[in-house]
């Protein structure tokens, strides 16, 4: 281990993570970054919504902040994978900091902010792990506008589908794949007939095409689509969160790391944003969480060690 202890650790160099470093290093804050290289958007070749970067490559959006990032003289970057964490006694004062360990290296610090991604898991369909991104999306306001008023089709997961399915119109005429997920009772077929979605019951057996979204049905026929829409339930990329003892909140989508209103987690010292603590996320969302966990961690820093809770 470095005989550096540094003001905060940040794992996760994505949207978030560059967001909250920015803020760290701006207050002239010693910061280490801790980034995987794996960007849960990086199968998406634009990204929209947020304002300024409309229809950038999400790649370029990320190298862009890192090369801001990295020109602040207290900031540095670690290449890897964080898979070791632990609260340990610092050598002086005599108080808590927080030791992060990836393979052979070891780094300390006052502070921690768990910027973590998340993975999906993606319907066990074939052709669609190839699509997603591309022509099989999970948020509308991310990539509805792009389809072109074209057709859309929504391959339910669950009951929590017929909500995408009703908000889908407003982009383009849409059709509710069923696929033996669910089966809607009389009022929310009423809801769907209201919005005009289409819905289909046979079993989806796989996706094809390169232009469109071509979905092959068990009972032959072949359905072409502008674009599909999927809910898909995810999971934290690391056990870093179980190893510290944090809380967690379940959604229906997953679990994310219960925080306050600071981005504060269940443990003094620890923050933590981006996809791992919201059940919604595109860049914006990311980018405002951690600027506002990079602000907390450094008010904290002020009133001294990490409390052990």
């Amino acid at each position: 281990m470095r005989d550096t202890i540094y003001d905060v650790i940040i794992i996760g160099g994505s949207y978030a993570g560059l967001s909250a470093a920015l803020q760290l290093a701006r207050a002239r804050r010693r910061v280490l970054i801790v980034d995987e290289g794996l960007r849960r958007n990086r199968f998406a070749s634009h990204s929209h919504g947020f304002i300024t970067q409309d229809g950038v490559d999400p790649a370029v959006i990320a190298a862009q902040a890192r090369a801001q990032v990295m020109n602040y003289a207290t900031v540095d970057w670690l290449a890897g994978r964080a898979d070791g964490v632990q609260l340990a006694k610092n050598r002086e004062p005599a108080s808590q900091h927080i030791e992060v360990t990836g393979g052979a290296w070891r780094h300390a610090s006052r502070r921690l902010i768990l910027a973590l991604g998340v993975t999906d898991i993606l319907p066990e369909i074939e052709g669609l792990k190839e699509r997603w991104g591309r022509h099989v999306f999970h948020c509308p306001y991310c990539h509805g506008y792009e389809l072109n008023q074209g057709r859309i089709g929504v391959i339910a997961g669950s009951e929590l589908s017929l909500h995408q399915a009703l908000m889908l119109p407003d982009w383009g005429p849409t059709t509710l794949l069923l696929n033996q997920a669910f089966d809607p009772h009389a009022d929310q077929l009423a809801a769907l007939a209201a919005r005009g979605v289409a819905v289909e019951r046979s079993l989806v057996k796989s996706i094809r095409g390169d232009a469109d979204a071509d979905v092959e049905l068990a009972d032959g026929r072949t359905l072409s689509f502008s674009g599909l829409f999927a809910l898909a339930p995810f999971k934290t990329t690391t056990s870093l969160p179980q190893q510290l003892g944090l809380d967690f909140d379940e959604t229906p989508l997953g679990s994310i790391i219960r925080t306050d209103a600071m981005k504060e987690t269940s443990l003094a010292g620890v923050f933590a944003c981006g996809d791992a603590v919201r059940a919604t996320a595109s860049v914006a969302l990311a980018v405002a969480d951690e600027n506002l966990a990079g602000v907390a961690a450094h008010r904290s820093l002020m009133s001294g060690g990490i409390a052990h809770g």
